[in-house]
């Protein structure tokens, strides 16, 4: 078997036909598959949709050398001068042209990298493509969208049932190879919570199938569990991971959202610092009703809470 731990990478679609994607964005990474030759691409939409494992399979297919780079944690410009600028330099040991995946490239300083790159992509052109992908392609910086060729992860109403059931299929399949009992009703609700987020799926079912099966216990553990993730962060000022948690649960209803965090930090805070949560949750919960942007109005939120209270 596959030595890698992760469900994610180990059943990771290799090829674009293995993708999970609408007939018309299929079409068009295999087109470049199958003329071997892929432009500078910014692919944008939601976590766990598949934009990593389409610009990895495409450059598997096709034999291109790569770098991976993670956006939301080497996102200063010393990593363009050194890191990227060293792999782009220089000429493959095929002869073929390298690519550098920027994966949360949204999360790339806009004031120093993200206007360096102009320059790099300009450079090394010959040599080195670039693949960027995020969640919010409003957060790449003008000059750079008119460098690339943008492909957004849209999934329209008619798309959904139909990959919702690819998916679900898909799921099964790996279950049967994992060797882990199910439940086929429970997997199915699973998938409707979380669709399109085949990542979340995934990590969600590997983690309870720790306990031997998936049943319907699984439903009532995933908000538990990822309030228990989100005190921890808290706890530990990871600020982070803390943003990374706010995009992760955006998919739910904030007013749910704002009533869990109070139910769970309520008994881990000292007794002299929960009027503070109380007031900062009353306050953001009301500006959640109006807000442009709920995942700024959420992490705020969180911040004033990291930074007025104690735990226990």
């Amino acid at each position: 078997m596959n030595e890698t731990f992760l469900w994610v990478e180990r059943h990771r679609p290799q090829t674009i036909e293995d993708c999970i994607l609408p007939d018309n964005i299929k079409s068009t990474f295999q087109k470049f598959v199958d003329d071997k030759q892929i432009p500078n691409l910014l692919l944008s939409g939601g976590p766990g949709i598949g934009k990593t494992t389409v610009a990895k399979a495409m450059l598997n297919q096709i034999g291109c050398t790569y770098m991976m780079i993670n956006g939301s944690e080497e996102s200063g410009i010393d990593t363009l001068r050194h890191k990227i600028k060293n792999f782009a330099s220089t000429v493959s040991m095929d002869g073929n042209r390298k690519f550098v995946i920027i994966d949360e490239a949204d999360y790339l300083n806009p004031q120093s990298t993200q206007p360096a790159m102009r320059g790099f992509i300009e450079e090394f052109h010959k040599n080195c493509g670039f693949i960027l992908t995020c969640n919010f392609k409003n957060r790449i910086i003008e000059p750079l969208h008119s460098r690339f060729s943008t492909i957004e992860f849209r999934i329209s109403k008619e798309d959904k049932q139909k990959l919702a059931g690819t998916f679900f299929k898909r799921v099964l399949n790996i279950l049967k190879e994992e060797n882990v009992p199910n439940d086929p009703k429970v997997v199915a609700k699973l998938i409707e919570k979380f669709f399109p987020d085949w990542r979340r799926v995934l990590n969600e079912l590997q983690r309870y199938s720790a306990s031997g099966s998936i049943d319907t216990g699984l439903l009532s553990v995933i908000s538990d569990e990822s309030m228990k993730e989100l005190v921890s962060f808290l706890r530990e000022n990871d600020f982070g991971s803390i943003r990374k948690w706010v995009v992760k649960n955006l998919d739910n209803d904030p007013t749910r959202i704002y009533r869990k965090i109070y139910d769970e930090l309520y008994v881990q805070l000292q007794p002299n610092t929960v009027p503070y949560m109380i007031l900062a949750i009353a306050d953001y919960q009301y500006k959640s009703a109006f807000v442009a942007d709920q995942e700024i109005n959420m992490l705020a939120c969180l911040t004033e809470i990291m930074g007025q209270v104690k735990f226990k």
